[in-house]
Parts: structure tokens; C-alpha cells; sequence
């Protein structure tokens, strides 16, 4: 698998301001976005989440289990550097503060035979993405995903109906589920994953209306481990009574969710843009509508991050914390042949 040397290539993280115009292109984005995650920062509204396989005016929100719904005036399509906005408030509120996570799939979709339901995919082998939608069954089943490798991570969610959204994590297994809009600790039910990892090729479903809502479309977020550029792990939290983790990524990061797995609390979002600069401390939450909070302290370095701050959310003392965390910097880069740094910008 090809060593990735300019990240910003396939996520990158734009602010914007909104102004309340239609038609109103926001750009920068270097690329144009398959799937897209809009957060109001300075007011408490809904996440909004897009993809080019459901199309940009049907929109999903992470902290609820509302089905999918049609929002003509929110991101009305995607644009060669960008995309483009209506006048609806959560997403461009005149003189609001917001960020939009981007990340590259591929070019179109294809149809995937591989799982016993068939797919449609949109699949970026280079960057390790890929989305998928298929009709829910409510029985045991497999899902062609497209990547070529297995994934590391899963985000499943039911867009014709009322469910929670399921997360897949590698760091806990095929027998856990851990929910995007919410709190809890993970659960463990053969229901989620039918106790089956991802394949190079599939992922496995089980019955439960989080994964395979049935008589519902169905979409899965998929992502794979890809040197210089994402890493799934988890590390274990110590008050501050060793000084805070640090977690070693291989890069610089520009976009970091971290959940605690054993215990009930949020899914905290830094990003390398709206603070630019260490400590780290104005987090969104996945799983809810406030704005920006003002703790929470992380610094973001050359090859991974540390923590700052004796925190519930993100150092626990003994507790479990998944994460997942795209690039800005690789720490090495293709040429260094392994041994040179690359510069940390």
C-alpha cells in the first residue's frame, strides 16, 4: 500500500464564516470532498454529515439517531475546492463560526458483490476510505467495503430510520460496539458484528438496527490504517499522575476523536485549525450540540499528541481510550527511506 506524503491531499479542515447568502461557495478545501462534516462553533446546533454516495442535501446528524433527512438549503452540492451552502442556519448563520471536516473517496461509485448483500461503494484505496450503503436485512450479513485491506474502524447508521449509529473499533474487537451519539461504555452483543472481523474484502452485520436496520438503506464510513496518514489505537489515561499519555502516531495530526471505551463519556474532536496552536483546548463533541469547550488540553506534535489536563473525557486514570486521528505531517516521509524525520511544520 502506497506510502502517503501530502495528507492535506485527502483530509483536510476548513473555517468559514457564514453569511447567510445562497449559493454561497466555501473553498480551500484542495480537493473535492466525498464526505463532509459540518460543526457550528459558536452556536449549540446539530452536526451535519454528507457524502457524495447518499448525495450532499441529504443529511445525517451525529449526536442523533434521527433518520436521514433532505436539506435542500444546507450543502446543496460539492464543488472542485470546496462545496457549496444554502442559507440554512446550522450551516451558514450570518456572522457564525464553523469548521468543516473533508476527506477524499473516490471518484463515483461502484457496485460490490463481494458480501452477501450486494454494495454501493465509493472507495479510496490510496487514503483508506471508503463509504458504502446497502439495503438492511435485520439478519446476519456481509458487506462489500471496496478497500482492498481490512478496516480499522467502522461507523455504521440507518438513514431511513430511527437507530443509534454503531462504531467498530480494532483496539476492541469484533465482539464490542461503541455508539457515535452517545456516551455509554462499549457493549457487547453478538448482534453488532456477529463476533466477525472486517476482511480485506467485507465487513460483517449482524441483526441490531445500528448496523443493519432491516427494510432500511443502510451507510458505513470505513477506514484503514494508512502510514503518514490515519492511525486507530487506544492508550490508557493516568490523571496527570505520570505526566498525561503520550500517543505516538507516525505524524503530525490534523484531526483527533478520542472515546473513552470502559466508561460513559463524550467523543471529543481537536482539529489542527480552530486553536492552530499548542495547548490544544477548544474540542467539539460528536455526540452533542454545544460549542466549543475551553478544556480538555492536548498539545499536537510531529509524531503524535500528549495530554495535558486531568480529564474525564480524555485521561481517566487506568480508563481505556480509543482514538482515531488523520495527518497534517507525516514524520517520515516516502523518500526518508524510514530513518529521517520529515519537517515538522
Amino acid at each position: 500500500m502506497a506510502i502517503i506524503d501530502k495528507p492535506s491531499d485527502y483530509f483536510n479542515t476548513v473555517l468559514y464564516t457564514g453569511n447567510d447568502t445562497d449559493n454561497r461557495t466555501v473553498s480551500g478545501v484542495g480537493f473535492q470532498p466525498n464526505f463532509l462534516w459540518i460543526k457550528a462553533r459558536n452556536n449549540a446546533d446539530q452536526h451535519y454529515l454528507v457524502d457524495s454516495v447518499r448525495g450532499s442535501t441529504k443529511v445525517l446528524h451525529s449526536d442523533s439517531t434521527e433518520a436521514e433527512a433532505t436539506r435542500v438549503s444546507a450543502v446543496k452540492s460539492f464543488a472542485s475546492d470546496g462545496f457549496v451552502l444554502g442559507q440554512e442556519a446550522q450551516v451558514n448563520r450570518n456572522s457564525g463560526t464553523f469548521v468543516s471536516w473533508n476527506w477524499l473517496g473516490a471518484n463515483g461509485t461502484a457496485s460490490n458483490s463481494n458480501g452477501s448483500i450486494t454494495s454501493t461503494v465509493s472507495a479510496n484505496t490510496t487514503s483508506g476510505c471508503s463509504i458504502v450503503k446497502w439495503s438492511g436485512s435485520g439478519s446476519n450479513a456481509t458487506i462489500g467495503h471496496g478497500l482492498g485491506v481490512a478496516p480499522s474502524m467502522v461507523i455504521t447508521k440507518s438513514t431511513g430510520g430511527s437507530s443509534a449509529w454503531g462504531v467498530y473499533h480494532i483496539s476492541l474487537g469484533n465482539t464490542k460496539i461503541l455508539f457515535l451519539d452517545e456516551t455509554g461504555a462499549v457493549g457487547t452483543n453478538v448482534a453488532y458484528w456477529n463476533n466477525t472481523s472486517p476482511t480485506s474484502s467485507v465487513f460483517t452485520v449482524g441483526s441490531d438496527a445500528a448496523v443493519n436496520h432491516s427494510g432500511n438503506n443502510m451507510i458505513a464510513y470505513c477506514f484503514t490504517e494508512i502510514t503518514n496518514y490515519s492511525k486507530f489505537g487506544f492508550y490508557v489515561g493516568d490523571a496527570l499522575n505520570k505526566g498525561g499519555p503520550f500517543v505516538y502516531t507516525g505524524f503530525r495530526p490534523a484531526w483527533i476523536m478520542i472515546k473513552r471505551s470502559d466508561g460513559a463519556d463524550t467523543w471529543t474532536i481537536y482539529d489542527n485549525r480552530r486553536t492552530g496552536f499548542n495547548v490544544d483546548n477548544n474540542p467539539l463533541f460528536a455526540n452533542d450540540t454545544t460549542t466549543e469547550s475551553t478544556d480538555d488540553d492536548l498539545d499536537i506534535l510531529s509524531n503524535g499528541f500528549k495530554i495535558r489536563r486531568n480529564s474525564g473525557r480524555i485521561n481517566t486514570d487506568g480508563a481505556n481510550m480509543v482514538y482515531l486521528a488523520f495527518a497534517e505531517n507525516p514524520f517520515v516521509t516516502s523518500t526518508d527511506n524510514g530513518s529521517i524525520p520529515a519537517t515538522a511544520r
